[in-house]
């Protein structure tokens, strides 16, 4: 195997919503480096991270109707019952919510929780708080899947923070969606509400670092076996 082989298979791929902002930080880089030498290793290191943070690496997904999978990468940062926002359309009583706070430093690619048909996607203006305080999932700018699965209606919520300002969803309306499948990311840190009907048990708790795609955050069936996988 070549140097060059084993550099890029060691290196994570980066998705193609990113590659613009790499564009535009390396030219930066350059412009501010023939201006003054010493900001050219600033802006390098600007731009690796600006690499890192489009990055968008294979994961292996448990799949079963019996788990959720975390729809990221981050910190569990709520677990608890609590009434879903009006816009979703799930009733006014309180459903199990897990929440993933993703700092600048994590993955942003978004990963659906479990396999269905996304019924509705809702998107809501809001404000940009910080996206750790509870108050956001009801006050900041949010996109929502509901997706119909075998367990029932859940959701998944793409929340923008206090450095995010840009959510993106590529899945679309009425389409099939399978588990642990890329739908979206968010620009610059941010968080996902998951929302799960009362039969659900928690398999996580806050603070617990979670990997989107591969992190079990509950199930339906507490003796179900890990099962077959799928790496993506």
């Amino acid at each position: 195997m070549s140097l060059t082989t084993s550099i890029k298979n060691a290196l994570p791929p980066v998705h193609p919503e990113g590659y613009k902002f790499i564009a535009v930080f390396a030219v930066i880089t350059l412009l501010i480096g023939w201006l003054w030498s010493p900001l050219f290793y600033l802006g390098v290191a600007l731009t690796i991270w600006c690499a890192l943070f489009f990055r968008d690496p294979k994961r292996v997904t448990p799949i079963s109707d019996e788990l959720v999978i975390s729809p990221a990468d981050g910190q569990v940062s709520h677990v608890g019952k609590i009434v879903p926002p009006k816009e979703l359309n799930m009733g006014d009583e309180p459903l199990l919510r897990i929440s993933v706070f993703m700092n600048v430093f994590n993955c942003h690619v978004n990963r659906a929780p479990m396999k269905g048909a996304i019924d509705r996607i809702v998107y809501k203006k809001g404000s940009f708080l910080n996206a750790e305080l509870d108050k956001a999932s009801d006050e900041n700018e949010r996109n929502s899947l509901v997706i119909d699965t075998e367990q029932g209606e859940i959701a998944v919520v793409q929340i923008a923070g206090l450095v995010a300002r840009r959510i993106v969803c590529w899945a679309e309306q009425k389409e099939d969606i399978d588990q642990g499948e890329r739908f979206g990311l968010i620009r610059f840190g941010s968080r996902l509400d998951v929302y799960l009907p009362e039969t659900a048990h928690a398999s996580v708790a806050v603070g617990q670092t979670a990997i989107a795609g591969e992190t079990i955050l509950a199930r339906f069936d507490d003796d179900v076996t890990i099962p077959l996988i799928r790496a993506s």
